[in-house]
């Protein structure tokens, strides 16, 4: 992750599962800009049962009712179809990351190059999960869509039982003692980022709520970032400026596809709309400290103003606060001296607007 906010562009599932189309969307997400093209991998049958009814959201985006078995396996890519996209992925200079919802999708994707592993919202409670992905060496971006602050403790605490010990934890409490270890947070910091996200696609903005990014991090002293399932190009890039590293945002070729994930999703042009407010918000960021730029200091002069005389002054005569203004250039004393000269004699003849010189400052 070599810039200062990562950017992924979630095709997810929006191919339908067509490969071509896939292949096609990570050309789209290169074009883009964004840095990762992300897609989903799964076994259907090892991910639902038959009873696991759609989500609300799900009926709503596809008019279908039913499983989410039927749906899920529609949506599959074998093994050679993602090969084929992590070939196109480096092809295009963009990174080749797919969200594993199994376990034997994991192990399958843990032979690709990718910068991070991802585990989804819905599996923020799937310890054996959590502690599986952890080994695998990798950066892991957790999302935390439909979590509460412990249970986010709680997948921690995997993690870092996952990274500084051995086999399987004896119960349940190991994971809390593992966080609260020195190692364990240290661990946890080094190599997580946690991902703010409402589990509501799409998302009303007054659900986004970005400021618990802020919460989250001052908590647990992780990298932020923010999962988007709005349909604004503003809220990811508000999410930059409160600090968001990771930005992920689904993406499709046509909004108007059938499909669970289109509805909440952007299309090619608004996808490198977003991604090019991103790295524009990136370099206005610039620095925390608070000081005149280079640029800025070439503009003093014409900008700030110095004290002159108001009216004509004659040597002697006791200046008062009257007898001076300021105006612009700032080529002579800051008006901030104007108190220090009150009361004072003139050092020497001043006509209207000549600039106010020190010497008046030390004559007694």
């Amino acid at each position: 992750m070599t810039r200062a906010v990562f950017v992924i562009a979630e095709a997810g599932v929006n191919h339908n599962g067509s490969v071509e189309r896939a292949l096609a969307m990570v050309d789209a997400g290169a074009a883009a800009g964004a840095d990762a093209v992300k897609f989903q991998t799964f076994d259907a049958g090892q991910l639902v049962t038959r009873r696991a009814a759609r989500a609300a959201y799900q009926v709503e985006n596809t008019g279908e009712d039913g499983g989410q078995l039927e749906m899920l396996r529609a949506l599959q890519l074998t093994a050679d179809d993602h090969r084929a996209l992590a070939r196109r992925c480096a092809e295009r200079g963009v990174h080749f990351i797919s969200t594993a919802f199994d376990m034997g999708s994991l192990e399958m994707l843990a032979a690709f190059d990718m910068p991070a592993v991802k585990i989804p919202s819905g599996d923020i409670t799937w310890g054996a999960m959590l502690l599986k992905a952890a080994r695998l060496g990798r950066p892991l971006i957790l999302s935390t869509g439909m979590a509460t602050m412990d249970e986010i403790a709680e997948a921690l605490g995997a993690v870092a039982f996952a990274l500084t010990r051995d086999g399987e934890p004896a119960a349940r409490a190991e994971l809390a003692t593992a966080l609260a270890s020195e190692a364990g947070l240290a661990a946890v910091r080094e190599r997580v980022t946690l991902l703010h996200c409402t589990t509501q696609y799409p998302t009303p903005l007054e659900a986004v709520n970005l400021r618990a990014m802020g919460t989250m991090a001052e908590r647990f002293g992780v990298r932020v970032g923010y999962s988007d399932h709005t349909r604004s190009l503003a809220v990811p890039v508000a999410a930059v400026a409160r600090g968001a590293v990771v930005i992920e945002k689904h993406f499709t070729l046509d909004r108007g596809l059938p499909g669970p994930d289109h509805a909440a999703s952007l299309e090619p042009d608004e996808l490198a709309a977003m991604i090019g407010m991103i790295r524009e918000t990136e370099r206005a960021l610039g620095s925390a400290e608070k000081g005149p730029t280079g640029e800025e200091m070439a503009n003093r002069l014409a900008a700030r103003r110095c004290l002159v005389a108001a009216r004509p002054i004659m040597a002697g005569e006791t200046l008062t606060l009257d007898l001076l203004t300021a105006k612009r250039p700032s080529d002579g004393l800051s008006p901030m001296e104007v108190w220090g000269l009150a009361g004072r004699p003139a050092a020497a003849d001043f006509a209207v607007d000549e600039v106010i010189t020190p010497g008046a400052k030390e004559a007694e």
